[in-house]
């Protein structure tokens, strides 16, 4: 029963304390040894949950915030039990005070009172707040939720004791993510009445509620209804490991500790890379330190085991980081420091005290969306830019989008028109690829396709000055084959932007065994001027965002396709408990399904795991031409 130093504190995917001592019923009721529930086992951060402004925030005011008019204490919706402090049991916990709830709890850390003050000191609640060391405490309580760290024989201790001491009316919800609710419900004596409670984050705005097939149809309505009186939205889901949410996030994040782990990304970059690349709150590192390292162990390991896919079982730095008690936001270290905030400037990897002269005269060879933008951008930071096209149609096209792009601005308050003007006069279209003879910079910015931008690397190695820094804009395909191509792979390098390029601040900066460091030098100079990001990563597949991002993706579809929720339910889920600014659906159909489809067969191709192979669907929307709002469908219908 007791557990290691690395085995996971808190509830549901999301908190618990620095030490993990055994989880016993005797210990639970209460004896001064303090063990089991263990003083680590159930805590959380120091007084509230940690990081609750990290990811989406609170989902607005919990009912009740303001109290009752007049001093007067409204009647309480009833009352509600909660085992364990951790980070979803304080959230739920605050909620549920706030909302009109008394709330029996019960938890034996030694600060357990203090945290239980804290979590309602700057507010009004209309519930009532009652520490208990007696089972039988939750007699009369209706729904009691069990918040204990996702281990089976603690998850199970807890809710049998519950059942010894509950009427049979009693519903008892566990917020269990990775474990089986049905092994739970069973392993408990009531079955019927024990039913899923699951919040991603303490900050979700969302709450998924676990069915099993046993569970009564009025268990379930009764713990939507308890969701709904918290102020979260509830979404009901069936038995599967990781249900929604910890099935799509548990293993994006297992995946970024391993590209870390390599080598393959500094930490500071590859969070801001998911930040300014995904626009998410925070990146993956961030994240698992509000989460806690040790519940992000306990979680990956019960759906590897579930799931039997060895991939899930936690990256070695996460095991290790468990084991040191390097816990995150709940210790004060983890992959960051605390309290002080993670640095968000990007950790300068690469040989940048070579001060390269600065790029005066670019390139850009294409005329697509992508290739525009990077126009754009140049031209604003006063570079003049020639744009190459096929034709010269196709150039003064791309120019047009260019004015276009920058008339918004204008219209928007974004830009003078004297500096639209500048602009577009230093931008330079044509069909000539001989101009580029005498640029500091030339940027590719074709198709992704090895068979079209191999010819034009050969052409641009051929015709370009010696001193010409050559880029590809390639978001997947290997850096290293473009440089080869051009017959100089020293003055080669991968500067992928994410579109739309004057809006999204990332660049991905990727040198192949072959780039000069001068050369990346002068990559990583040219992103800050024009102000962006730079985030340098090794010449892999998916670089840094698409190996993380994809997978993800291509997870969702298959979560789809095998019936277990709805495209529309798992962007809810991500959204509103993840935090995620849009849902994976609502994303590939702005990315493009073809496009999508392409680069997860790239990842593929490199690691042939079957994981990883394309979801049946997206090949299947793809060929029926539905490939996202370009095409006005994809897994949504666009007017």
């Amino acid at each position: 029963m007791s557990g290691g130093a690395g085995r996971a504190a808190g509830t549901g995917g999301t908190g618990g304390g620095a030490q993990d001592r055994a989880l016993g019923v005797d210990g639970l009721s209460g004896g001064a040894e303090g063990r089991a529930l263990g003083a680590g086992a159930l805590s959380g951060g120091a007084g509230r949950s940690p990081g609750t402004g990290g990811v989406s925030g609170e989902a607005g005011p919990a009912p009740g915030t303001g109290g009752a008019p007049g001093g007067e204490r409204p009647s309480v919706l009833g009352v509600l039990g909660v085992v364990g402090l951790g980070a979803v049991g304080c959230a739920l916990v605050r909620r549920a005070a706030l909302a009109g709830y008394d709330v029996v709890v019960l938890d034996p850390h030694p600060d357990a009172a203090a945290r239980l003050d804290g979590l309602v000191q700057d507010t009004a609640p209309t519930g009532r707040l009652r520490l208990t060391d007696d089972w039988a405490a939750f007699a009369p309580a209706d729904v009691v939720v069990e918040a204990v760290p996702e281990r089976r024989e603690a998850k199970t201790e807890v809710l049998r004791a519950l059942d010894r001491v509950c009427p049979p009316a009693t519903v008892l919800a566990t917020t269990a993510s990775a474990l089986s609710l049905t092994d739970l419900a069973t392993a408990c004596g009531r079955p019927g009445r024990v039913v899923g409670l699951h919040l991603a984050l303490p900050s979700a705005e969302v709450a998924e509620v676990g069915r099993t097939v046993v569970a009564d149809a009025k268990a379930v309505e009764r713990v939507r209804d308890l969701a709904r009186d918290l102020g979260l939205v509830p979404v009901t889901v069936g038995d599967r490991a990781g249900l929604v949410s910890a099935s799509l996030l548990f293993g994006y994040l297992n995946h970024a500790v391993a590209l870390y782990d390599q080598g393959v990304v500094a930490r500071d970059d590859i969070d801001a890379a998911m930040r300014y690349g995904c626009g998410l709150p925070l990146g993956p590192l961030e994240l698992l330190d509000v989460i806690g390292a040790d519940t992000a162990c306990d979680v990956l390991a019960a759906l590897a085991d579930r799931l039997d896919e060895p991939s899930l079982q936690p990256a070695r730095r996460l095991r290790h980081m468990a084991l040191a008690g390097l816990l995150g936001r709940k210790t004060g270290r983890g992959f960051y420091d605390y309290p002080a905030p993670p640095a968000g400037a990007g950790t300068d990897a690469g040989p940048d005290a070579l001060r390269p002269p600065p790029v005066t005269r670019a390139g850009v060879v294409g005329t697509g969306t992508m290739a525009a933008g990077i126009a754009e951008v140049l031209a604003r930071n006063g570079i003049t830019t020639l744009l190459v096209g096929r034709s010269d149609e196709r150039a003064k096209s791309a120019w047009e989008a260019v004015a276009a792009s920058t008339g918004r601005a204008v219209r928007r308050g974004r830009m003078t028109e004297a500096e639209q003007s500048a602009l577009l006069d230093r931008l330079e279209p044509g069909s000539d690829l001989g101009r580029l003879a005498g640029c500091d910079l030339v940027v590719e910015a074709v198709a992704e396709d090895l068979a079209v931008k191999k010819p034009l690397f050969a052409r641009l190695g051929a015709l370009c000055g010696p001193d010409t820094l050559l880029a590809t804009t390639t978001s997947s395909l290997p850096v290293i084959e473009c440089g080869l191509a051009s017959g100089r792979p020293r003055d080669v390098v991968g500067l992928h932007f994410f579109n739309p390029a004057p809006v999204m601040k990332l660049v991905e900066v990727i040198p192949s065994l072959e780039t000069a460091p001068h050369h990346l030098a002068a990559a990583r100079e040219l992103c800050r001027r024009i102000g962006k990001h730079p985030v340098q990563c090794l010449d892999r597949p998916g670089f840094v965002v698409n190996a993380l991002l994809f997978p993800y993706l291509n997870g969702a579809v298959r979560l789809a396709e095998s019936h277990y929720a709805s495209a529309d339910a798992i962007d809810q889920v991500m959204k509103g408990g993840c935090g995620f600014p849009l849902g994976p659906f609502e994303l590939l159909d702005v990315i493009g399904l073809d496009v999508s489809l392409s680069i997860q067969q790239v990842l593929h191709t490199a690691d042939r795991r079957p994981a990883s192979a394309p979801a049946p669907l997206l090949g299947h929307l793809v060929a029926a031409g539905r490939v996202g709002r370009k095409a006005g469908a994809g897994f949504r219908v666009y007017g």
